[in-house]
């Protein structure tokens, strides 16, 4: 005998279409796959005109204009919002959850930021919260996480987890231009939003690594500790740099845990080519896990858009589903582990992280300057292992040159940068990118 289970979706913009179109037009099938009758009862948006129903909103039962509506349905077993954002989501997320509703989001801002409050509601109510929408759009990493590798110890976390920012790094290598060039035409093809901040400057990457982190490390991630750097400041000059050393550019999330601390980062990082995670372009995401008994495993897929971001939603509205069905709702903790939901593991400030780097001078081409500049870094102990040098040189003129360094402490690295900038022989700031090493 089959079962019935009823959702209520909030928000009809990209994502919440792309639910709504596999939740009922999918219908039949995700039925033969679980027997279990998912019913898209009801969609709820401001802005939905009932007059004038697309196709997807004129196969369900009920359509609103007030969110509140789904719930205080008593038959709706699963909010999903998609709405975003932090202050109405927050309050329909908690509404939900404290009338005994589970909920689907995939909200990483909110969780990144207000995740703790959001979590502990959920737990205290004996019901279900599913995000694996809010990281990696289509690609299945929270499930992974929580269940697929739970027998690891998860040691490492690598990911491009932006696509806008790896979209336009990926044009600049290949198209030869500027950085403000590329995200102009990524702002007309829609890869980019009017106000491209939280993914130029690294902010959504951040939101997802947190999540990521705190699963994977059995910890919460203070967010606000979390190291991070976007990819405004580069330039053409750095993409063409990276060629001549046979690597790209890459916006990447880093998390590794250690005996006594963690560390959690984003920033801009030289990969060398031959990493599997440097062929990784356009809109496309990747993430790596490092477990200690799987070793390596890496994810790959579509991070972002309607139909894949649907497809992680969907995925969680079915599980939770299925527990209902099977009469086992929390089956699993909210975040894979049993813990309280505070903060467990020091962040190590990204100064004392030991790290490559590839620095990039602007100078003016005078007898001196070289010297003058490998001084200052051995003045703080960091060693150079490669110099580039311009090919075409003119005494006077200003140039740039690059330095590639062995590993050292990124302190050091931002005192002997603050020191170098002072010099007059520098015409601009000078640029460090982290660089990761092959192994």
């Amino acid at each position: 005998m089959s079962k019935k289970v009823n959702a209520g979706l909030i928000g009809y913009g990209t994502v919440g279409k792309g639910t709504a179109d596999i939740l009922l037009k999918n219908k039949q099938d995700i039925f033969e796959k679980t027997g279990i009758d998912i019913c898209l009862k009801t969609i709820a948006d401001l802005k939905i005109d009932k007059t004038k129903l697309d196709d997807t909103l004129a196969l369900c039962q009920v359509v609103t204009n007030n969110a509140e509506d789904i719930i205080n349905d008593p038959e709706i077993d699963i909010v999903i919002e998609l709405v975003g954002g932090y202050t109405f989501a927050k309050d329909i997320i908690l509404k939900a959850l404290n009338a005994k509703k589970h909920v689907v989001t995939a909200n990483k801002a909110l969780l990144a930021v207000h995740g703790a409050e959001v979590f502990k509601a959920a737990q205290a109510n004996n019901v279900t919260i599913g995000f694996e929408g809010a990281v990696g759009g289509g690609i299945p990493l929270i499930g992974v996480l929580k269940e697929d590798l739970v027998g690891n110890n998860i040691k490492e976390i690598f990911g491009i987890i932006n696509g806008t920012a790896n979209y336009i790094l990926s044009s600049m290598e290949a198209e030869g231009k500027e950085f403000s060039e590329v995200l102009k035409v990524a702002q007309e093809k829609g890869y980019a939003e009017a106000d491209p901040t939280f993914d130029i400057e690294g902010i959504d990457t951040a939101h997802k690594i947190a999540i990521l982190a705190s699963i994977g490390f059995k910890t919460l991630i203070p967010f606000d500790q979390i190291y991070v750097e976007g990819i405004s400041n580069i330039k053409k000059v750095d993409i063409e740099f990276a060629k001549k050393l046979n690597c790209k550019i890459k916006l990447l999330a880093i998390a590794k845990k250690h005996d006594d601390c963690i560390e959690v980062r984003v920033h801009p990082t030289i990969l060398p080519n031959a990493e599997m995670m440097a062929q990784v372009s356009g809109v496309f995401n990747a993430v790596e896990f490092v477990g200690d008994s799987v070793d390596k495993t890496m994810y790959y897929g579509r991070g972002a858009g309607g139909k894949p971001t649907g497809s992680a939603v969907t995925a969680d509205v079915v599980s939770i589903a299925r527990d209902i069905a099977g009469g086992c709702a929390e089956r699993v903790p909210v975040l894979g582990f049993t813990r309280d939901f505070d903060y467990y593991y020091p962040i190590r400030d990204i100064k004392d992280i030991k790290s490559k780097f590839y620095l990039r001078f602007t100078v003016l081409d005078e007898p001196g300057t070289l010297a003058k500049i490998a001084g200052i870094l051995g003045k703080y102990g960091i060693s150079i292992s490669q110099a580039i040098q311009p090919d075409d040189r003119a005494p006077g003129a200003v140039v740039t040159m690059v330095f590639m360094t062995h590993k050292t402490v990124a302190n050091n690295i931002m005192k002997a940068i603050a020191e170098i900038d002072s010099e007059d022989c520098v015409s601009d700031k000078t640029v460090a990118i982290r660089v990761k090493e092959l192994v």
